[in-house]
This record gives C-alpha cells, structure tokens and sequence, in this order.
C-alpha cells in the first residue's frame, strides 16, 4: 500500500486555495479502507463507504432495471451529499 500512497493526485482545491475542498480524504480514505482500518477510513472520509454502496447500487440498477431503483438512487446520492456537506463544514469550523 506505500506504492498507492506516493502516487496520490494531489487536491488542486486546496493548492491554489489554501483550504480543504469537499472531497479532500477520500483518497487517503480509500487507502485506509483496502488497509481494513475502517475506522481510519471513516474519520478521513465519512462519506466513501455510503458512496460505494450508492455506485453499486446504481450498477446493480443499471442490470436489472428494479422497480423503484431511481427512486432508491436519488435517496441515497441526497444521504451522501449531505455526509459530505456536514462533514465539511465540520473540518471548516474545527478548522479554525
């Protein structure tokens, strides 16, 4: 996992800026997660897990058409973009 790690794509939100951007994380959470640290994981990124869930739910749906499948997609991308907001501003205020 130390090859992974040293080839990480830097955040370009946070060069030029100087602060985290939403999705600031999910790399090193990724990293964390193929480690089996799921708590590691989680404190990076809260969101990667649920967001793993929602894409292979949505390549599940988009084999085998369910019924109320869109339906289910819109809920969990709602859950997941509100992890990811709550969570960023959490990282901004404790930030400061």
């Amino acid at each position: 996992m130390d090859e992974l790690e040293q080839h990480l794509l830097p955040c370009f939100y946070k060069q030029y800026f100087g602060v985290d951007c939403p999705g600031c994380g999910m790399q090193r959470s990724m990293v964390a997660l193929l480690e089996g640290n799921f708590s590691e994981s989680f404190h990076l990124f809260p969101a990667l897990v649920p967001m793993m869930v929602m894409l292979g739910f949505l390549a599940l749906h988009l084999v085998f058409k369910f019924e109320r499948g869109g339906t289910w997609l819109k809920y969990m991308f709602i859950g997941v973009a509100a992890i990811v907001t709550v969570n960023y501003v959490w990282k901004m205020v404790c930030a400061q």
